[in-house]
C-alpha cells in the first residue's frame, strides 16, 4: 500500500497559503499557485515510483520454540532488497496474539547489496502460546515523502513454559549443603523410625531414645540412632482459581508456586520420594499420580506447565476432599493457595482440619510486599493514611488465619516470592528431619 508521508502532507498543506497570497497579490498568478501544488504532487508521484518494491523485498524471521515465563524472547528478522541503489530504513512491527507485553515497533536499515538484520523483543506476561501472526513493514522513499506498507504472514509459534533453567543448579546447591546423595551409598540421620544403630547415650541425646534393655545387658546407658525413611508421597497441590491469577512481582502468582513446586519435587525425587501433583479450582483440573524416580520430572513439568489459569473461584471442600479420598496412605501434602480474609478461609480451614487428621500438609501462600509498602507508607493525606489502615486489617485477618492453621498442625508458609523455593525445600528437608511423615 502506498501513502503519502507527514512530510508530504505538511508540504502541500504549506503551498496553499503561498497559493492563497500569490492570488490576493496578483488574480493573474493564478496558475503559477495551482503549479506549486501540482508539482508537489508530482514530487510524491516520483517519490512513490523511487520506493522499493514489494516484490523485491526477501524477509527472514527466526523465533525461539519456547520461552520461559518471567524471561524475554527475541524475534530475529532478516531482510535483503534485490537490485536496490542506497540504503532503506524498514520499520518493523509484529502482530501477535497471546498473553505478551504491548510490541515495539523497531528500525531494520538494509544496506544496498547486503542483508539487514534486528531482533524484537517478545515478552510473555503467562504461560501458553504466543502466535506471531504476521509482520507488518513500512518504509518510504528517497525524498520522504511517500511511503510503502505491507503485512507479510507468519505464523509462527513460540510456547511459553515454567521456568526450570535454574533448578537443577539450586537442588544441586541443596545437596550439596545438606549431603542428601554422595558419590557413595550415605544413610541419613534423624529422627525417623527406621533404627539405624545403637551408640553409647552422651549429654545432650534425648533420653526418650535410651534403650534400656540393652543398657542393662552392657552396664552402660546406650541410645538408639534412628535413619530418615524414603520412599515418602509428596503431593503438590495448585490452587487454580482467580486469586491464584493475580501478578505479583511481574508473574502471577501461579507461576512463582509452579516455580517453587518443581523445585521441591526435583530434590525429592533426587532423595528417594514419590511426587506427583493436584490442580483444582471449581473443579478438578489435574491429577498426576505420585512416582519416583528422576524420569519422574519429566511427567510433573509437563501436567504443571499444562496448569491453566482460571476466572473462577475455588472450591477448597471439593478438592481437598477429592484428593484426600485418592491418597492411600499418609503424604506430604504441598497447597500453593491465597486467600482475602478469615471469611473466605472458613471454608479453607475446615478442608484443611480434615487433610492435616491423617497426611503432614504444608500451606504456601505468597507475601504481597505491596501491603507493607502501603502500610510503611508516609501518612502525606488522608487516602494514604485510609489506605494504610485497610491494608493493616488484611495482614492482621492473614495472621488470625495462619495461627489457626498452625494450631491444627499445618506448616504454615507466607514468604514472599523471592525467597519461596529456597524456603520451601527448606521446610521439606525439615520435616523429613524430624520424622514427622
Amino acid at each position: 500500500m502506498i501513502r503519502p508521508t507527514p512530510r508530504a502532507v505538511l508540504l502541500f498543506g504549506a503551498t496553499v497559503p503561498v497559493a492563497i497570497g500569490l492570488m490576493i497579490h496578483d488574480q493573474t498568478l493564478w496558475p503559477i499557485a495551482l503549479d506549486l501544488g501540482l508539482f508537489v504532487l508530482a514530487l510524491i508521484g516520483l517519490d512513490a515510483l523511487l520506493c522499493a518494491r514489494p516484490s523485491r523485498l526477501s524477509l527472514t524471521v527466526d523465533a525461539p520454540p519456547r520461552l520461559y515465563i518471567g524471561s524475554e524472547g527475541q524475534l530475529s528478522v532478516s531482510a535483503a532488497i534485490e537490485g536496490a541503489s542506497r540504503a532503506v530504513s524498514i520499520q518493523v512491527l509484529p502482530e501477535q496474539s497471546g498473553d505478551t507485553a504491548p510490541p515495539e515497533p523497531a528500525r531494520l536499515d538494509v544496506p544496498p547489496g547486503a542483508v539487514g538484520s534486528v531482533t524484537l523483543r517478545v515478552r510473555p506476561l503467562r504461560r501458553g502460546r504466543i502466535t506471531i501472526e504476521a509482520l507488518w513493514l513500512r518504509w518510504r522513499g528517497p525524498l520522504g515523502l511517500a511511503g510503502r506498507s505491507q503485512r507479510r504472514p507468519q505464523a509462527l509459534t513460540i510456547d511459553v513454559v515454567p521456568d526450570i533453567r535454574g533448578i537443577a543448579s539450586a537442588a544441586v546447591q541443596f545437596f550439596s549443603r545438606d549431603a542428601i546423595d554422595g558419590i557413595k551409598v550415605q544413610r541419613q540421620k534423624g529422627e525417623g523410625t527406621e533404627f539405624e544403630a545403637l551408640r553409647d547415650h552422651v549429654q545432650g541425646l534425648d533420653n526418650r531414645f535410651i534403650d534400656w534393655k540393652h543398657s542393662a545387658k552392657h552396664l552402660k546407658l546406650l541410645s538408639k540412632e534412628f535413619r530418615i525413611e524414603r520412599n515418602h508421597q509428596i503431593v503438590l497441590a495448585f490452587d487454580t482459581g482467580y486469586l491464584m491469577a493475580e501478578p505479583i512481582d511481574g508473574l502471577p502468582r501461579l507461576d512463582h508456586a509452579i516455580h517453587a513446586g518443581l523445585l521441591l519435587g526435583w530434590v525429592a525425587l533426587r532423595s528417594g520420594d514419590h511426587v506427583g501433583s493436584f490442580g483444582f479450582d471449581s473443579r478438578i483440573r489435574q491429577y498426576l499420580q505420585p512416582s519416583p524416580g528422576r524420569n519422574a520430572f519429566a511427567r510433573l513439568q509437563n501436567a504443571s506447565g499444562q496448569l491453566g489459569y482460571r476466572a473462577e473461584e475455588t472450591n477448597f471442600t471439593l478438592g481437598l476432599a477429592e484428593l484426600n479420598s485418592r491418597l492411600k496412605r499418609r503424604a506430604l501434602v504441598v497447597l500453593f493457595t491465597e486467600f482475602i480474609d478469615t471469611t473466605t478461609a472458613g471454608l479453607l480451614l475446615e478442608s484443611l482440619q480434615r487433610m492435616a487428621n491423617r497426611h503432614a500438609v504444608i500451606f504456601v501462600t505468597l507475601r504481597d510486599p505491596l501491603l507493607a509498602d502501603i502500610v510503611d507508607a508516609e501518612p502525606a493525606g488522608f487516602r494514604p493514611v485510609a489506605e494504610a489502615v485497610v491494608a493493616r486489617d488484611l495482614q492482621r485477618e492473614r495472621a488470625v488465619v495462619l495461627e489457626r492453621l498452625a494450631r491444627m498442625g499445618v506448616h504454615c508458609l507466607e514468604i514472599p516470592p523471592r525467597g519461596l523455593a529456597v524456603g520451601l525445600v527448606n521446610r521439606y528437608l525439615t520435616i523429613k528431619q524430624r520424622g514427622l511423615l
